[in-house]
């Protein structure tokens, strides 16, 4: 029977993943949500499977566990289970984010993809999906602070993935050197620290070009005391305007329309900058005054560490080989959610570096050093069971299925615990929990 409600489910979301068609006609739909409405409207939503789907995306954004940029997993979406992951990251308003989702099988299978932002109150707020062609996501951060990435694969269907995430600059930069010819940064101190530096000076050589640092429009051209000749530029589609100052000449015109690399000017040493060597003062100004210029054309782009722990593992039980620290991120700095005991039960959904993220069997998720988990099938111990009627649970809960009885005298071998439970294999090869 069992088997006959998989195979049903089984065809029901292989129908929905191929149907097409509006489901509403009022508001666009990512494509998860798409997928979600199709279950609704078969009635899925009613069964254990389609509603463990609809809660899985709902838990897992509140379980999101945190990351920092750059980021790269491999992870394995069982079919067995109703599978979704989340994590939360900080972004700098003017960095670019991208995000790579590959897949192993790369067609025959969906992994839902969204990011949101979100505010400190509100609402979050979607601001991109993946797509079905399964290019990557680019995002300009427009507003720092945190964000929510979600992957979720459809009903019934298993597959490997890597996703990866790396940070780099949303503009170009604005002359033809590199960073290491920033010489002054944001917030550096002015006049004796009576002001400070808003913006950062790029120096290079005397009358080399600077450039639009994407399309844009020449909004006005002048001359000021601080600056000397300027150049106020405003990118295509966006809120906030250039500064670039100290030019020996204004080559671009006002109101011109340029593309990325366009010459504006040249470099100088005009305004306040007579005594210093040639430099363009390169500023970002929006309604609420001057931000930091460096996120939006720093152009070094780190890239995130290769995962290191076994992927052989994904999707495997392992047990701690020791007591073991369940971490609420990836790196040195995470902070413990709890310290896990010797043989302690785990379940591996994806590695990044040196890191698994665990599942425990009462649900709760986190990040664990790979060479602190070791096979279950490894240093077991045999015990006898002392209690006629020993029940065998589906997990280690008094409230779980009960799947047989064990006889009073009976040994079995014990290949790891969680809590007052443990996991244990009988003569028969049979596993389940039983109470310590």
């Amino acid at each position: 029977m069992r088997l006959i409600q998989l195979t049903c489910l089984f065809l029901i979301a292989t129908f929905l993943s191929c149907k097409t068609g509006s489901i509403n006609l009022f508001k666009a739909a990512s494509p998860h949500e798409t997928y979600q409405r199709k279950l609704i409207t078969a009635g899925l939503e009613n069964t254990a499977l389609g509603s463990a789907w609809i809660n899985a995306s709902t838990l897992s954004t509140q379980k999101a566990l945190k990351i920092n940029l750059p980021y790269k997993e491999t992870g394995y979406f069982s079919a067995e289970k109703a599978n979704a992951t989340a994590y939360k990251f900080i972004a700098t308003r003017g960095a670019k984010i991208n995000i790579s989702l590959k897949k192993k099988p790369e067609n025959g299978v969906a992994i839902y993809l969204d990011i949101w932002r979100l505010p400190t109150d509100g609402e979050a707020k979607l601001l991109a999906s993946a797509d079905t062609l399964g290019n990557d996501i680019q995002i300009d951060v427009d507003e720092s602070g945190d964000y929510l990435i979600r992957l979720q694969p459809e009903l019934l269907r298993s597959a490997e993935y890597t996703l990866e995430l790396t940070s780099g600059p949303s503009l170009g930069f604005p002359t033809k050197t590199g960073r290491a010819n920033i010489g002054s940064y944001w917030g550096d101190g002015r006049d004796k620290n009576n002001r400070k530096h808003e913006g950062v000076d790029i120096f290079g050589s005397f009358r080399s070009p600077v450039v639009a640092t994407s399309n844009g429009t020449v909004t006005r051209i002048n001359e000021n005391n601080l600056g000397g000749k300027v150049i106020w530029f405003r990118p295509s589609g966006k809120d906030y305007t250039l500064y670039y100052a100290h030019l020996d000449e204004q080559i671009a015109k006002e109101g011109a329309q340029v593309l990325a690399g366009d010459t504006l000017g040249l470099m100088g040493n005009t305004g306040n900058a007579r005594t210093t060597p040639p430099h363009l003062h390169f500023g970002i100004y929006t309604f609420g005054g001057a931000v930091d210029p460096l996120p939006f054309i720093n152009p070094t782009i780190k890239t995130p560490p290769n995962v290191a722990a076994p992927i052989s593992n994904l999707n495997k039980t392992l047990k701690t080989s020791g007591k073991a620290n369940l971490l609420d991120g990836n790196t040195i700095n995470a902070s413990k959610l709890t310290q896990l005991q010797t043989g302690t039960i785990v379940n591996v959904n994806s590695a990044t570096g040196n890191y698994y993220k665990v599942t425990l069997p009462d649900g709760n998720i986190g990040f664990i050093k790979s060479a602190e988990l070791t096979q279950i099938s490894k240093q077991n111990k045999k015990i006898k069971v002392t209690n006629t009627n020993t029940a065998i649970y589906d997990n280690p809960d008094a409230l779980a299925r009960i799947k047989g009885n064990l006889q009073a005298g009976i040994n079995v071998n014990v290949l790891g615990n969680f809590g007052d439970y443990n996991l244990i294999i009988d003569e028969e090869s049979n596993t389940g929990w039983i109470k310590k």
